[in-house]
């Protein structure tokens, strides 16, 4: 076993024997972005171009300060401040390794500051708030799409405007903050995979305003630019597994490391009227219109997630690059994609679909990413609506078979029944769990019991052609088993 070196500032050049490390003076950073939601995709994805930007001597006032809203963002302050704001990112592919250290971020502002947080977006040095706070994280209607402005959470903000809880009221606030003191708003910058991001972020903050300012509001949406953005890049979460990986394979001791695939994409319009970094010259693509491309990833990529989550927890598989050697797994994958996914995804600018399609199954079935079948299933109440129910309804609209997707989402219902085919029981992992365990119990004697979910299935849920498939699917899951259904909807004998 290697000896181990832990992450620091004074130790990156003992670090720099197994690892890449920043190039740069870290003290010629100033800060440029603000970014709520100091997960792992941000760490893999945002902060790695950032990291590219200034080892390639560019840019060095878009720095990166972090700032915390949940309780758990706490316990990571403590983490990453022990390292001085520095990550191991360790990228895998079938051939081997690679580990880098990354030193975008300078700071971090726990939660429980809500006023350090607000006099950090007034300061006039950050012109970009950057979020990545998962689908579920924006107040919006699944069925719908629109702002709801009746969670407590947002009712909260609006009776408190200067004492806010949620990132959109804080965001709010360093907003008020800036126009009375005549300073330029800054952008604020989705890097979460919904559809329309830059637009649903904007209905947020706005319709925030709306509830306690509505001269706010009218000034949030003339003045505060929200560009869309499609963000890619497979990110699994961080265990004993991952932090015994670095230490063994690097000689690093991280207290939360990044591990993530090769591949990376960033596709982003250009609309930034403060200012941005040089992100072209370190491979993001700025383009007029983003929707082509992130309706290209969301359906395909995202919804080819969902697609084998499921079938594969039902058949208690652990990785996902396990789940793409099932036979069953992937040749439902394969089907569904081919005949009823990428059909609805209207061309994308110099992007063969059928090529796109390839290259994310491979990275599917990478063994050494070590992404998890749990990690896909998590959230399904917020990423059905997004990633899965939008084809169904566009087929359904123009009268074409959804077979395999009302199985996608029979499979999903299955699951949140609470057991696997074998009776394992499967952990909530769902803000809705009770709810959607309850609808799905019911729904084995009566299918329209999970599809009465207006919130989620919309007016998929009473289409009589969607209804009907979907109960014939559950039936058989229920009856047959997960491995049995996928046999007949593939056409395979047993």
């Amino acid at each position: 076993m290697r000896m181990l070196t832990r992450l620091s500032l004074a130790n990156l050049p003992r670090i720099a024997e197994t690892a890449r490390v920043p190039a740069y003076e870290r003290s010629a950073l100033t800060a440029g972005i603000l970014h709520f939601g100091v997960g792992n995709f941000h760490r893999a994805h945002q902060a790695v171009y950032l990291d590219d930007l200034f080892n390639a001597g560019r840019d060095h006032d878009w720095a990166i300060v972090g700032a915390g809203v949940l309780p758990s963002d706490r316990a990571l302050k403590e983490k990453l401040e022990s390292q001085d704001y520095l990550t191991s990112v360790v990228e895998q592919e079938r051939g081997g390794s690679r580990a880098r250290i990354t030193g975008a971020m300078i700071d971090y502002v726990e939660p429980g500051y809500g006023a350090a947080i607000i006099a950090r977006l007034a300061d006039p040095a950050i012109r970009i708030v950057s979020l990545t706070i998962t689908e579920g994280g924006y107040y919006i209607d699944p069925a719908s799409g629109r702002f709801d402005p009746t969670h407590p959470d947002m009712r909260h903000d609006a009776a408190n405007p200067h004492a806010p809880r949620t990132v959109f009221g804080l965001m709010l606030a360093g907003l008020a903050a800036r126009r009375k003191a005549g300073i330029a708003p800054f952008t604020i910058m989705s890097c979460d995979n919904i559809p329309g991001n830059g637009h649903v972020t904007a209905n947020a903050v706005a319709g925030l305003a709306d509830q306690f300012d509505a001269d706010l509001a009218g000034w949030v949406r003339t003045n505060v630019a929200f560009p869309n953005g499609m963000v890619d890049r497979i990110t699994p979460a961080t265990g004993p597994r991952e932090i015994g990986i670095l230490a063994d394979e690097f000689g690093i001791e991280d207290a939360w490391p990044v591990f993530c695939e090769d591949f990376r994409q960033w596709v982003l319009e250009d609309h930034f009227p403060s200012g941005r970094p040089a992100l072209e010259s370190v491979g993001v693509t700025f383009v007029d219109d983003v929707a082509p491309y992130e309706l290209m990833k969301i359906r395909i990529l995202n919804g080819g997630h969902a697609t084998i989550a499921y079938p594969a927890a039902l058949m208690d598989i652990h990785f996902v690059h396990e789940a793409m050697d099932n036979d069953l797994v992937r040749g439902f994958l394969e089907k569904v994609e081919r005949d009823e996914i990428i059909p609805c995804v209207p061309p994308v600018p110099d992007t063969d679909l059928a090529a796109y399609y390839r290259r994310t199954e491979s990275r599917f079935a990478n063994p050494k990413i070590g992404d998890t079948v749990a990690r896909l299933c998590l959230d399904g109440s917020n990423r059905q609506p997004k990633f899965i129910l939008p084809s169904t309804a566009d087929r359904l609209k123009a009268g074409q078979s959804i077979s395999g997707l009302a199985l996608v989402s029979a499979l999903w219902c299955r699951y949140c029944a609470g057991t696997s085919d074998s009776g394992r029981v499967i952990e909530p992992n769902d803000a809705s769990h009770a709810r959607l365990k309850a609808a799905a119990l019911a729904a084995r004697d009566d299918p329209d019991a999970f599809l009465a979910m207006r919130d989620i299935f919309g007016d998929v849920g009473t289409n009589a052609q969607f209804r009907a498939t979907f109960a014939g699917h559950l039936a058989s899951l229920w009856t047959h088993g997960t491995q049995e259904t996928l046999r007949t909807y593939l056409g395979k004998s047993a």
